[in-house]
């Protein structure tokens, strides 16, 4: 049974409105679907030829505009915000917030009772959970899929992992440049984003812990027959969940962001879903905190071998069983109340799932990392935190104390990171600054910094890093993250000087250099970091740094944390 549809405040009655309502939005459908009985469903599409992991989800929506007229809906495809990472200047980052801004508006304003979300690349999954989350009608999430895996002389490559190899020996001397370039003919074979562990498909992987995919959906391929089944499928679940309400804050609680933190370790996911996850708690009022990734990540073995903390791409981990054999692997270690978009929990689906290939899902008792979350550090150069994925680090590194070789801005690293006159060792500590939410803007993917090429080219492959930057989900290396407060918000980073000395020790969470408070009070930013932090007198920009919050709380707008609701403008009050 139908609960009074949401869409009959504009169809139903005789008045000139609903009368315009109806009329305008007939257009060949049948009589019937505009009489108040048939739910509304909008496709939130994010297909854009300029965002190409998601260029395929045209032909993704017209399998779930099927499932929706085959069970008694009216489905629509509604463009949103698309926003393509490897495309959009000066970091996708920047305009997570106006896209869920956007998304939240359209959701509200239009006359639609339920809604499929379709993303793929790195921030339209975030950015449509969060809208989704604001507006609070039933939702349920089609993650677009990784690519197949592309080979170059005879070895496969991990879309953006192998680029940062690859770059490196291109640097190094160790391949030409003429051999670095011609891989980029066979980086991407089709359809799909990224087939490493990186973002993308990383936030497939939360969405379906969040409970907010059908499960079993997360990872499979673009360009799998099966990616279409499902979103046929996913069409006629929606327009169930809109007859009993079932609504995203009915399905994600507290206990399935946990859970999301646990499947994250176990697939050795990116570093980006931590900010992900706290913006969707966020906007759910939900009190997520970098203290739950550190608890609820701890102790959970990586058993994904997959790029960038191992061998294997997402197709090899499709065929070895899926997201949901892995899973299986660590049930025991999931909380059992959350639902998903089905209404039965998610450890309801984590049995009888069959590993095929042990080599790409290890198994849990000789796995790739024995405790290997999302680790959080703090000290007196990151206060309220900063993040390492220990799964992507050189363990020696782990531990580590050395002098600071300090850089003010990106264009200033890159300016110096290849002088020969550079005084850097191995030993060093490279440390970048104003890369935060407000210091860039937008917190741009700079934190896996390049190498010294002096070093390099005497084999030196990992150093410790340090920023208030973010790194790409493909990267690897000792690579500490999200410092905060950020240098542009006046945190500890802002101080830090060449030479200081830097101490790491991520089994005791501890991020801290050698300078005392009474000595950090005396002193400035230098006037090179302060010239470089963004400054824009209008549009998002602006709008974006006189509001956005610190990377510890998901650098979400502060207007926007919390939902308004399914009504529209005068009707909230």
């Amino acid at each position: 049974m139908l609960n009074h549809l949401r869409s009959a405040g504009w169809y139903e009655g005789s008045d000139r409105n609903a009368y315009i309502h109806r009329a305008w939005m007939r257009r060949g459908n049948p009589e019937d679907s505009l009489d108040g009985s048939k739910p509304q469903i909008a496709i939130a599409n994010t297909a854009s030829d300029l965002t190409p992991c998601n260029m395929h989800l045209n032909e993704v929506a017209d399998s779930v505009k099927n499932g929706v007229w085959a069970a008694g809906g009216v489905p629509y495809n509604l463009p949103v915000v698309s926003l393509g990472e490897t495309q959009v200047k000066p970091t996708a980052m920047l305009w997570r917030n106006m896209a869920a801004m956007a998304m939240e508006e359209m959701f509200r304003a239009n006359p639609i009772d339920g809604l499929v979300l379709l993303g793929g690349c790195d921030k339209t999954i975030p950015a449509l959970l969060m809208a989704a989350a604001s507006v609070d009608i039933p939702a349920v999430v089609v993650p677009g899929g990784p690519m197949l895996t592309g080979h170059f002389r005879g070895e496969a490559l991990g879309c953006g992992t192998d680029v940062w190899r690859l770059s490196e020996e291109a640097r190094a001397g160790k391949i030409t440049g003429a051999q670095f370039l011609a891989s980029e003919q066979s980086m991407i074979r089709g359809k799909g984003h990224c087939n490493t562990m990186g973002t993308a498909s990383t936030m497939a992987v939360v969405a379906e812990a969040l409970g907010m995919t059908i499960p079993g959906f997360a990872g499979t391929p673009a360009a799998d027959a099966r990616l279409l089944s499902l979103s046929h499928e996913t069409g006629r679940l929606i327009v169930d969940m809109v007859g009993i309400d079932r609504k995203p804050s009915d399905i994600m609680t507290k206990e399935s962001f946990l859970n999301a933190i646990i499947a994250v370790a176990a697939v050795g996911g990116s570093t980006n879903s931590v900010v992900h996850l706290l913006a969707i708690a966020g906007r759910l009022g939900i009190d997520l905190t970098l203290d739950d990734f550190d608890a609820a990540g701890a102790g959970v073995p990586v058993m994904a071998n997959l790029q960038p903390s191992g061998v294997f791409l997402m197709d090899d981990l499709y065929r070895a069983g899926g997201v949901l054999a892995l899973l299986t692997q660590v049930k025991d270690l999931f909380h059992p109340e959350p639902i998903t978009v089905t209404g039965r929990p998610l450890v309801d689906y984590l049995s009888d799932r069959p590993v095929y290939d042990d080599t790409v899902i290890v198994p849990r008792d000789a796995p790739l990392m024995d405790d290997a979350g999302i680790a959080v550090l703090r000290g007196n150069l990151a206060p309220r935190g900063a993040i390492i994925k220990p799964a992507a680090a050189t363990p020696a590194l782990l531990q580590h104390v050395g002098p600071a070789v300090v850089f003010d801005s990106i264009e200033d690293m890159r300016e110096r990171i290849d002088d020969p006159d550079l005084d850097v060792t191995a030993d060093s500590v490279l440390v970048l600054r104003g890369c935060g939410p407000r210091g860039y803007p937008g917190m741009p993917e700079v934190g896996n910094m390049p190498l010294p090429q002096k070093l390099l080219q005497h084999g030196v492959r990992d150093m410790v890093r340090i920023s208030d930057a973010r790194m790409s989900g493909t990267a690897y290396g000792t690579v500490i993250l999200h410092v905060a407060p950020e240098a542009a918000a006046g945190g500890p980073l802002a101080f830090i000087r060449t030479g200081d000395i830097v101490t790491i020790d991520v089994e005791n969470r501890v991020l801290s250099f050698d300078v005392t408070d009474d000595e950090l009070q005396t002193r400035s930013q230098t006037p090179a970091s302060e010239a470089a932090y963004a400054a824009p007198v209008r549009g998002w920009a602006k709008l974006y740094i006189d509001h956005v919050m610190q990377a510890d709380t998901g650098a979400d707008l502060d207007f926007l944390v919390g939902g308004s609701g399914e009504k529209v403008g005068r009707e909230s009050h």
